[in-house]
């Protein structure tokens, strides 16, 4: 038997299109809009450049070996392999990177991005989150 074919990209090369693509987004339509807008303007930027993006992905909580279906959804799924939340605040709150921390444990994903479009330079509003410390 073969070995199992290598990702196509690592996660950090990911984050960084997600980046590229985000910015791209909020230079061309600005702070302001719904978490929606810049959600659907954001997977058709990915989608161009070639990613494998899901949306709205629906996750169970397992408590106790208990799966439990409570409505939980990732904003975007990246190569299956970058979590992405959507946020239209005026600020990054820590409850925020924590929901994003444990979206990341209950998904078995390692890094996820906080990217928050309501800021005057999208610089500023991104967080990098990352699951664990041997997350590569």
């Amino acid at each position: 038997m073969g070995a199992a074919p290598q990702p196509a990209y690592t996660p950090e090369q990911v984050s960084g299109k997600i980046i590229a693509a985000a910015m791209k987004v909020h230079t061309a339509v600005g702070p302001g809009l719904l978490e929606s807008a810049y959600e659907a303007c954001l997977l058709y930027e990915l989608q161009k450049n070639g990613l494998k993006v899901a949306t709205q992905v629906p996750f169970p909580l397992v408590y106790d070996n208990l799966r439990l279906d409570v409505g939980y959804r990732l904003d975007l799924l990246v190569e299956d392999l970058v979590i992405v939340e959507i946020k239209c605040a005026e600020a990054i709150a820590s409850v925020h990177k924590s929901q994003l921390l444990s979206y990341l444990r209950l998904t078995g994903k390692s890094l996820g991005l906080l990217i928050n479009f309501h800021v005057e330079h999208l610089r500023d509003g991104i967080k990098r989150v990352v699951n664990g410390y041997d997350w590569r």
